[in-house]
């Protein structure tokens, strides 16, 4: 397994997926930016290329991930999290090794990204 779900971030998925066209994927990776260069990418998707993607089920998602993101984002931990405020979705990487405050963008030992806006 790529990544780890928990419960309650399957459940929000699962809730959101519903009001996606039933084709849809669960799209999860990384993208150059933020403060600390990298940052992370969770949105919806209805096409796979075969070539540069992989897709794995896990809890009963299809989540589709690029193929050079995996040793980047392999072991990570998505939860949802809810409080007064509202709701959101909190990612824990064990490949990071600077994180920014706002918690969106990191750093690992092999790839710095390039640094934008926060």
């Amino acid at each position: 397994m790529i990544i780890e779900l928990t419960d309650r971030a399957s459940a929000q998925i699962k809730e959101m997926m519903k009001e996606e066209p039933e084709e849809s994927l669960l799209r999860f990776g990384v993208k150059g930016g933020g403060c600390s260069g990298l940052s992370y990418s969770l949105g919806f998707a209805d096409e796979v290329n075969e070539e540069l993607d992989i897709v794995e089920t896990i809890n009963d998602i299809p989540i589709v991930f690029f193929n050079q993101d995996i040793p980047i984002i392999e072991g990570t931990k998505i939860d949802y999290k809810e409080n007064m405020m509202g709701g959101g979705f909190s990612i824990d990487n064990p490949n990071a090794i600077i994180s920014c405050g706002c918690g969106s963008s990191f750093r690992t030992a092999q790839n710095a990204g390039a640094p934008g806006d926060c």
